[in-house]
């Protein structure tokens, strides 16, 4: 009797002790257009993988958040982010006056976005979704992490390989003991022209976004005045083109996404209002500031037919969270400054060439605070995002998105738009992925085999707008341009700089020579020997890469006027004398020379 009352007892004690722990091999807390592309990715990757987000959507601030007017990495689909695109146009194409077109700005209503990444998770193998599920501590566990969460009022441990702090303001990798830079850096700190002299610790407003609807002309949709109202906090909008700056914020059936600056919804902040403990207050005073603005446009501004969608199961029905722009950035391997996008390859450091994500978002400046130093970007360039802004210093297998990444206070400005970080975080699943495959740390990061994993899922690494990823030489393009061998020429559109390979251009002796002998030893004697003019030549080519695989020239060359067009799907003639163009020369070295094998550290030094 005893024994068989003791047998369901001892089955029931270890099943609720196997209920309070969970094991995966990666973690990923928070579910924003980082940490979801994250979390995507590293279960593609064939990783037992599980992510946890505290409020009732994914996609952080462009669902939950309400930023869901999309204009940057339009002419950069990369990966999980061009995913996305395609199937939030394929959803509004049959509505009609929906801009289709390849690059246009992404618009969407908020909960569409969140149900259309909850769409594409569900398909994805080895990947846990827990939403409504907060995490309450971290701590180290050997190699990997210990996390708690709260699961239906009970706390569960989760034990993992690698924790990913997806979260908006890098609350976990607080916790677990990252050290942090705020504010602006000086001058002299960071390197950057544009800094100030002195740091300063002020950063950007946020924005508490609202969803506004139009119920017709005859509507009345005035809400309750606000507490604390002041109708002069709004008064600059008597001055404003109001029918411009709503049809901006245009989104899908007759609604707008209202995120308007000066006196609109911006809210001023501080680093330490921003903290958790006084979080809570920051925000109760900026969703009243939000709904004084939409008051004011209803009962001054004349449009009482705007009201409040009601998409977001709120009391006041404004979005989950506010729109955070900045609040503190992890000391990582490697920091991301200014000149790294300017003139990635005139530095000692070529971070570039360890890139796991692109970004093309003008920076902004939205400073309530009239003493916050103002910066005059010139047109800003496309960029690469580096593999080391990402891995937190000093902590075993702990990787950091969205504004918590390793970046100054001026590339924060550009890097923590949602599109950009969907793209970063594709890249942060695959380093995810790596550690937890290969059983190893991120002190310990191959970085080709991590972005070559990363092009096979469609993800950029150099931000060529003119190499679609359809065109059949994407790949070898974006290896060989991760190389330096063939650098990205910019062209000024505007206030943006555009990122080009121009294929067709003929490559130059001076602009090659440098890496070639910096990647292979005995390219220096080669060119000592051969002496090639100032356009590198056909011939100089196919001399080059006979040397280095010891293959005879004369065999070499019939093999490559053989496949030229059928296998290489080339169309310019095989001349041996005629100067060779980037495309040619991109593909030939990939292809026999493989630079892109060569091992890098962080900082994007060949290590020999």
């Amino acid at each position: 009797m005893i024994k068989r009352l003791l047998i369901p007892l001892l089955f029931f004690a270890f099943s609720f002790a196997n209920a309070e722990t969970i094991k995966t091999d990666v973690l990923v807390i928070g579910g924003g257009a980082s940490g979801v592309a994250a979390a995507i990715q590293c279960a593609r990757s064939k990783i037992k993988t599980m992510l946890i987000e505290p409020g009732p959507w994914l996609g952080g601030s462009m669902t939950m958040g309400g930023m869901c007017v999309l204009d940057a990495n339009r002419n950069l689909p990369s990966g999980i982010w061009g995913e996305f695109r395609r199937k939030v146009t394929d959803y509004y194409r049959p509505r009609l006056g929906y801009d289709t077109a390849y690059n246009a700005v992404l618009r969407f209503e908020p909960y569409t976005g969140a149900e259309i990444l909850k769409k594409i998770t569900d398909s994805v193998k080895n990947l846990t979704i827990k939403l409504n599920t907060p995490w309450t501590s971290i701590k180290k566990d050997g190699t990997g992490w210990e996390v708690a969460i709260t699961v239906n009022g009970e706390t569960v441990t989760i034990k993992t390989k690698v924790v990913v702090d997806a979260t908006e303001t890098g609350d976990v990798a607080a916790k677990a003991g990252a050290q942090f830079s705020i504010g602006f850096e000086s001058r002299q700190d960071s390197g950057e022209s544009w800094a100030p002299e002195k740091a300063s610790p002020e950063i950007e407003d946020i924005t508490w976004i609202a969803i506004l609807k139009d119920f017709g002309r005859g509507a009345d949709k005035t809400i309750a005045k606000p507490e604390g109202y002041d109708p002069a906090l709004y008064a600059c909008l008597k001055a404003k083109n109001i029918k411009q700056m709503l049809n901006d914020g245009r989104i899908p059936n007759d609604k707008y996404m209202i995120k308007w600056a000066e006196c609109g919804n911006q809210y001023p902040v501080t680093v330490e209002q921003l903290s958790p403990e006084n979080r809570n207050e920051l925000y109760k005073k900026a969703r009243l500031h939000t709904l004084g603005l939409i008051y004011y446009l209803q009962t001054v501004s004349g449009y009482k037919n705007l009201g409040i969608d009601d998409q977001f199961a709120t009391p006041d029905h404004l979005p989950y969270l506010p729109y955070i722009r900045e609040y503190r950035r992890a000391k990582g391997a490697v920091r991301m400054a200014l000149g790294d996008i300017y003139t990635p390859y005139d530095r000692e450091s070529k971070l570039y060439r360890t890139s796991i994500g692109v970004g093309d978002a003008m920076p902004g400046q939205h400073y309530s605070e009239p003493d916050a130093p103002k910066v005059t970007y010139p047109p800003f360039p496309a960029y690469s995002i580096p593999l080391g802004a990402v891995v937190v210093k000093d902590l075993d297998n702990l990787l950091v998105t969205e504004k918590a990444i390793s970046v100054s206070h001026l590339v924060n400005a550009s890097t923590m738009y949602p599109s950009v970080q969907m793209t970063l975080g594709q890249g942060v699943g695959t380093i995810a992925a790596y550690c937890a495959f290969f059983k190893t740390t991120t002190k310990h990061l191959n970085v080709r085999i991590i972005q070559g994993e990363l092009l096979d899922y469609k993800g950029y690494l150099l931000p060529f707008i003119d190499i679609p990823q359809k065109d059949p030489h994407f790949r070898a393009i974006q290896q060989v341009g991760a190389t330096g061998l063939l650098r990205g020429i910019q062209k000024t559109n505007g206030n943006r700089v555009e990122i080009h390979f121009e294929p067709n251009d003929l490559v130059s002796t001076e602009e090659i020579k440098p890496v070639l002998t910096e990647i292979y030893t005995r390219a220096f004697l080669w060119f000592n020997k051969e002496k090639p003019g100032d356009k590198f030549t056909l011939g100089n080519l196919v001399s080059l890469i006979s040397d280095y695989t010891l293959t005879d020239p004369k065999t070499l060359q019939i093999a490559l006027q053989k496949a030229w067009k059928t296998q290489f799907k080339l169309t310019g003639d095989f001349d041996l004398n005629r100067p060779v163009t980037r495309l040619e020369f991109a593909l030939l070295v990939n292809k026999y020379l493989n630079p892109f094998s060569k091992t890098l550290d962080l900082s994007g030094r060949v290590v020999n």
